[in-house]
């Protein structure tokens, strides 16, 4: 299931649009490729993370807890 940036904050057409424009203004023509590189890569990373966390705790199995005597 893909959630995507504009159906989480419900922006649709003209709302994206006035959005895009003002970080375009915030921060450049020149910046906006390095920024989004930069969120890909982030992304990227998270990603990778999370499968691994996952495939950690497929392969561990069930765990019983331990009992205690008191």
């Amino acid at each position: 299931m893909s959630i995507t940036i504009a159906s989480i904050m419900n922006l649709m057409g003209p709302d994206m649009i006035v959005v895009l424009l003002i970080v375009l203004l915030l921060f450049g023509a020149k910046k906006l490729p390095e920024l989004a590189r930069g969120m890909g890569r982030a992304v990227k990373e998270f990603s990778a993370a999370r499968d691994e966390a996952e495939r950690e705790l497929s392969q561990s199995g069930p765990t019983q807890p331990r009992r205690t005597n008191y």
